[in-house]
């Protein structure tokens, strides 16, 4: 009798089961849809950036296959015979491009080491300021730079250094001899880092500042208490608040030094600063669009992305062990 019981107990469970297992794909699909059309205004939010990066950053990778071609415009990419590594090898003998890489590396290097601290003491700066009024005065004034074309930054660089420009009427009204600062390789880099650090410090410190708004105020109240001035709060409580920001941005520096943009060093620099002024970006834009050399000058920007990639990584993991942030 129990056996009996036993076996139709054991004969409903499993058809219990079964009825559970069928109806669990309808019951996904059903919060699935639910989760949708809860979202559907995030989803639709993000819809843009994605279509972006698809055609604009991942759909142009296919291109890559020319650097491995003897690339014909007629014969198309498919139809092109292939090269294997002829224009790595090619670009890796070049001697002129071991100086492009020197000059990209070092503009990047000053770049990051005047650049990246402008805009945390910046902010610094302005989270001590008081008067709401004078403190969007001057966020305003620092961050507006941003919004101007590089075409416009550098017509302004080329009127204010040209021979009769503000900077040489200064030194003249001083008394000192005229100075044609951008026929000068040794002057580029100062100019360069100098309207980059104008342009760009102001609209980064946007990010340290709402990094800011995130620190506990109790904590410095106490710090204040306890006969912390103003020096000794930023030191051992606000900069430790916003080193986890610090580093990530850092890391993301680092990982773009071979990525420098071309169109300011394109438009500021000429023939006699190329020794200087010449990087990656405008040695790719030579060979490849005025020289219709498209092989070779897809083989050296895979090379810069490649060398980009690498620098992220390690960059990634010095800071994974030194301060236990990471951006993965």
């Amino acid at each position: 009798m129990s056996g009996k019981l036993f076996k139709a107990k054991a004969g409903k469970t499993s058809l219990t089961n079964t009825e559970n297992d069928a109806t669990m794909p309808e019951i996904r699909k059903t919060s699935r849809i639910k989760l949708l059309n809860k979202n559907k205004y995030l989803y639709a939010l993000i819809a843009l950036p994605v279509v972006y990066y698809i055609i604009f950053h991942y759909a142009p990778m296919y291109g890559i296959i020319v650097s491995f071609k003897d690339y014909n415009i007629v014969k198309g990419i498919m139809g092109s015979p292939w090269a294997g590594f002829k224009w790595y090898e090619k670009f890796l003998a070049d001697p002129y491009f071991w100086k492009v890489v020197r000059n990209t590396f070092l503009l990047s290097l000053y770049n990051i080491a005047w650049g990246f601290p402008f805009p945390i003491i910046i902010a610094l700066l302005l989270n001590e300021v008081r008067n709401r009024k004078f403190k969007k005065a001057i966020q305003s004034v620092t961050y507006l730079p941003h919004f101007i074309s590089t075409v416009v930054v550098c017509g302004m660089l080329v009127s204010v250094l040209s021979s009769d420009g503000l900077v040489n009427n200064i030194i003249a009204g001083l008394g000192g001899e005229r100075i044609q600062f951008l026929m000068y390789p040794e002057y580029f880099r100062t100019i360069y880092i100098i309207s980059e650090v104008w342009q760009k410090a102001g609209w980064t410190s946007i990010i340290y500042l709402a990094a800011l708004t995130g620190i506990d105020s109790s904590i410095l109240d106490a710090a204040t208490i306890d006969g912390a001035n103003r020096m000794q709060r930023i030191r051992h409580v606000t900069l430790p608040a916003i080193t986890p920001t610090i580093a990530t941005l850092l890391i993301m520096d680092l990982g773009k030094m071979m990525n420098l943009g071309y169109e300011k060093v394109l438009l500021l620099y000429n023939g006699s600063t190329m020794e200087t002024a010449d990087i990656i970006a405008t040695y790719v834009y030579r060979r490849g669009i005025l020289q219709n050399s498209f092989s070779y000058a897809t083989a050296v920007g895979l090379f810069q992305t490649v060398v980009g990639v690498v620098l992220l990584v390690m960059a990634n993991q010095i800071s994974k062990k030194l301060s236990e942030t990471s951006l993965w």
